[in-house]
């Protein structure tokens, strides 16, 4: 996008007739206001009001004053795929004239600004998988493509080819934006694909995340679709992850490269072996901000699938080009964090990662050898309460998520927040298990 000084210019620019002025809830629920081009000035002078306890998981009570979204005109993104003279501009929530701290976005600024002041630049990967599903008439979910029924359908060249005019259309749009889409391609589970794109530096490619969710689910609902991030909604398919590359400069240099000899033997420095300790020691809490649902800990859980594998690390381990590790180390420019899942706000995904690396350089953490038994860490949690107990008891990850508060309070909002939703299931429901489990078991 040229250098363009006001939103009406871009707007007038990109033939933009209306924009989506969005932001996320904590969750990751895209919420936004649609305003016409000709009140660009006022958006960018004012921004667009919300009752902030509407929006969701934002840290406000009813009496509370308006959330006010500000809109960051270096993320307008011409959207007309979706609707002819349409855009999306992602948003800073503001209240009283100040960020507010709840605010993912928002956040993740904060953390990046904390890695700027230690001297790195942040750049992120993500892999967004998902399924293309239907509603069936009794409400219950199938494969969109009913052929798609393979028992190995990972790389299917018949699966990609049946949903080529979706994936084709996706495809057309990143590249279109700009995000040079490299691959596409059907996953290991029935109606599970990944669309990939270029890395970016780590705010834009938390953007990209949140506007390449909206596409999918726009585009896919006009052919009759659902388009889900849902990490497990199959109990014998592979899951839906959502893994982040991570790399690190500084003042433009790559730091991860071992400038001398790596006696570990993955080509890395100090710098990137000491970033890895931070994620293997912060892990069980990251958890909670990675695989956020009661649903994430049916993927990660996971002993089997149908195709063999289910993909998700169950220790926080770490190893060469390795997907059986907790982080993967590909080559030595990145690594590659594999807990996450598709219900991963990308905010607070990409936050939480940083926060836990930096840990680890501050603290010149070492991570031990390379390999799936390593002696001292414990295995991830086992559902979304043990990990929020492991998120409260962590003083870093906690930091992460009050890294834009003056007064802490946002961790421990979201850890009530992720309580709530997991008695609400626990609970709330009499499952199908439990009447084949008990109905005549005494």
């Amino acid at each position: 996008m040229p250098s363009i000084a006001t939103l009406e210019d871009l707007c007038r620019e990109a033939g933009t007739t209306f924009i989506l002025a969005l932001f996320v809830d904590l969750n990751g629920k895209p919420c936004a206001k649609l305003v016409p081009a000709t009140a660009a000035y006022e958006l960018t002078a004012s921004g667009a009001g919300f009752a902030g306890y509407a929006v969701g998981a934002m840290g406000q009570t009813p009496k509370d004053p308006d959330l006010v979204a500000v809109p960051d005109l270096s993320s307008f993104t011409p959207i007309p795929f979706v609707k002819d003279g349409l855009a999306l501009v992602h948003c800073d929530p503001h209240v009283n004239g100040k960020p507010w701290p709840f605010a993912p976005r928002n956040i993740l600024k904060a953390v990046l600004a904390q890695a700027c002041d230690a001297g790195f630049e942040a750049w992120i990967g993500a892999e967004v998988e998902y399924f293309l599903l239907t509603r069936n008439a009794d409400g219950s979910i199938a494969t969109a493509d009913a052929s798609d029924n393979a028992a190995r359908p990972c790389y299917d060249a018949r699966g990609v080819t049946r949903m080529y005019d979706h994936l084709t259309e996706i495809s057309t749009a990143m590249n279109t934006l700009g995000w040079s889409n490299y691959a596409n391609d059907h996953e290991d589970g029935n109606g599970q694909f990944e669309q990939n794109f270029a890395y970016a530096d780590a705010l834009t490619t938390a953007d990209r995340v949140i506007t390449l969710r909206y596409l999918l689910s726009m585009i896919a609902e006009t052919r009759g679709m659902i388009a889900t991030f849902m990490p497990k909604p199959f109990g014998d398919r592979t899951g839906s992850g959502l893994h982040l590359h991570m790399s690190l400069t500084s003042g433009g240099a790559p730091v991860f490269p071992a400038v001398d000899a790596d006696d570990r033997g993955l080509g890395l420095s100090p710098t990137a072996y000491s970033f890895i300790a931070g994620l293997l020691d912060h892990a069980c809490a990251l958890q909670a901000i990675i695989a956020p649902t009661v649903n994430s800990y049916k993927r990660t859980g996971a002993t089997s699938t149908m195709s063999g594998a289910s993909w998700a690390p169950r220790t926080p381990t770490y190893g060469g080009n390795d997907r059986t590790h907790y982080i993967r180390v590909p080559d030595d420019q990145r690594v590659e964090l594999r807990g996450g899942d598709g219900s991963a706000n990308p905010y607070l995904a990409v936050a939480a990662a940083l926060g836990a690396g930096l840990d680890g350089i501050k603290r010149s953490a070492d991570p031990d050898d390379a390999g799936a038994s390593v002696s001292g860490r414990p295995t991830l949690p086992p559902t979304l309460l043990h990990a929020v107990d492991d998120l409260s008891a962590d003083v870093v990850i906690s930091g992460v998520l009050d890294a834009a508060s003056d007064e802490p309070a946002v961790a421990a909002y979201f850890a009530q927040l992720k309580r709530d939703e997991f008695f609400a299931y626990h609970h709330g429901q009499v499952t199908p298990w439990e009447i084949d489990q008990y109905l005549t078991a005494f």
